[in-house]
């Protein structure tokens, strides 16, 4: 969305939709959309269709709660863990078998440390 936006109107442009994505209903994310219509629609009239044209995959996201909606927006973790098993599993080159490659993952993501330094924790428990 934002390749349509020159990079010194992204900061605005972020501040102007937060309203939109986190309305508690569809009614006030509408009118929220419609004033961030107003205000950038004639300078990138193409966001403004992007997000007309997908609002019909938005409006379920609004039924979930806002610390679930702030989960499923940031995909930081999710990016993380993909790389992370990525990388376990380019490190082991192939599997004879499709359980082994499961495995491989499984263990990847139950060695994870929730401080970020990379610490594996103990599996022989």
């Amino acid at each position: 969305m934002f390749r349509y936006a020159s990079k010194s109107d992204w900061p605005a442009i972020a501040a102007d939709l937060r309203p939109v994505y986190q309305a508690a209903i569809e009614a006030a994310a509408r009118q929220r959309f419609e004033d961030f219509d107003e205000k950038w629609g004639r300078q990138y009239p193409a966001t403004t269709r992007l997000w007309e044209s997908a609002w019909a995959e938005f409006v379920p996201f609004l039924q979930f709660d806002p610390e679930i909606r702030a989960a499923v927006y940031s995909t930081n973790a999710i990016e993380s863990i993909h790389a992370r098993s990525r990388r376990a599993v380019r490190a082991r080159g192939h599997f004879p078998t499709e359980s082994g490659a499961f495995k491989c993952v499984y263990l990847t993501v139950r060695s994870l440390d929730p401080t970020g330094k990379g610490r594996e924790r103990g599996m022989n428990r």
